[in-house]
């Protein structure tokens, strides 16, 4: 597997001479913030990106994410324009040596918690998602909610230029079912994929963050039936999906070792993290540890190992602690501690199946 590490470039709170002192650190996932849904990423701007992280001794590897344009979401009519530039932006990262995005497919909300500070017992902080919360909430008062938490920070699909169109958003997808909003997807894939083949750079779709509809809008890619249908629009391994365990975890229905093992040879990228079940629809994002969370952590890291998962791996979002001030789910310290873990559960697991041969 190769080791990764989420980074938010120059303006991060987290220098990468840090990130390089975490043993086994192979490379960033990085991106590039000032680039909106739509635009065309230059080859000038992702070289830049590039050799920023290869002078600290780091490799790119890949992008989270090249935004999906709302235009293409939706199925509006401009959407052939906006998919043109997902294209050549495509091209301009293979150029430059970077072959694989994490992007999502969903409406509006990329992700939503309802506390990024939920004090735990022990003094360090965990994004919480209530769904009681949420069904309180008008879905403005979410932007609303997540910016009076942020603390500065520019959250990536909670950008306030998204927040000054929201009402044209929910204009945009009135109308946008489930399964149009599958068809539309289905639309994008069959544009880029070839395009993907060509120059080697795999897509890894981002499950719904949480795995269930709110405020009405619908979500395609909430369970394994989802990621089956997903990946049956183009049977290529390019056609892949980002396996976030913290995310399909998130619903107790969600079967992570059967999802791995089911589609295992499409697992184009891998987030790493636990989560804690509360209560009916209500998760914390807990410290790695099977311990502290709900899921089996071990099992998952024995399933990705057994199907021969060989690609990129990272730490997802971790508490903050140790009175750091980061971005919410985004320290460093949390995340080291958790990139220490599962790379202790990678080499457990390949030295049990050696022992056993």
């Amino acid at each position: 597997m190769k080791w990764g590490f989420r980074w938010y470039g120059e303006s991060d709170s987290i220098p990468l001479k840090n990130v390089r002192q975490i043993p086994g650190m192979h490379g960033i996932v990085g991106t590039l913030l000032n680039k909106l849904p739509g635009d065309i990423w230059e080859i000038s701007e992702i070289d830049r990106l590039k050799k920023s992280i290869e002078k600290e001794n780091l490799s790119l590897l890949g992008i989270e994410s090249v935004a999906v344009h709302d235009s293409i979401k939706s199925g509006a009519e401009d959407r052939d324009k906006y998919i043109d530039n997902y294209i050549q932006t495509i091209k301009n990262l293979a150029t430059c040596d970077v072959h694989m995005i994490c992007y999502s497919f969903k409406p509006i909300f990329g992700w939503a918690k309802t506390n990024l500070f939920y004090e735990n017992s022990d003094g360090s902080f965990s994004l919480v998602y209530d769904q009681s919360v949420v069904d309180d909430m008008e879905p403005s008062e979410m932007y609303t909610l997540i910016h009076s938490q942020s603390k500065g920070f520019r959250l990536p699909g909670w950008e306030e230029e998204r927040l000054n169109k929201f009402n044209q958003l929910v204009e945009l997808y009135d109308g946008v079912t489930e399964e149009k909003l599958f068809d539309n997807l289905a639309y994008f894939l069959r544009r880029i994929i070839p395009v993907c083949e060509e120059m080697d750079v795999r897509m890894a779709i981002h499950p719904d963050d949480p795995p269930w509809e709110i405020f009405g809008f619908p979500r395609i890619t909430k369970n394994l039936s989802d990621l089956k249908k997903i990946l049956s629009i183009v049977d290529s391994p390019y056609n892949g999906v980002t396996l976030c365990t913290g995310s399909l975890g998130a619903d107790p229905t969600n079967d992570m070792v059967e999802i791995i093992h089911t589609i295992s040879d499409r697992i184009n990228f891998v987030h790493f993290r636990n989560v804690l079940f509360m209560d009916d629809r209500k998760f914390k994002e807990s410290a790695h540890l099977s311990s502290e969370g709900s899921l089996d952590m071990y099992g998952i890291m024995k399933a990705l190992v057994d199907v021969g998962y060989d690609g990129v791996i990272r730490p997802d979002h971790g508490r903050t602690i140790w009175g750091e001030v980061a971005m919410p789910g985004y320290g460093l310290y949390d995340r080291a501690i958790g990139i220490s873990y599962l790379q202790g559960l990678h080499e457990a697991v390949t030295k049990s199946k050696q022992a056993e041969k």
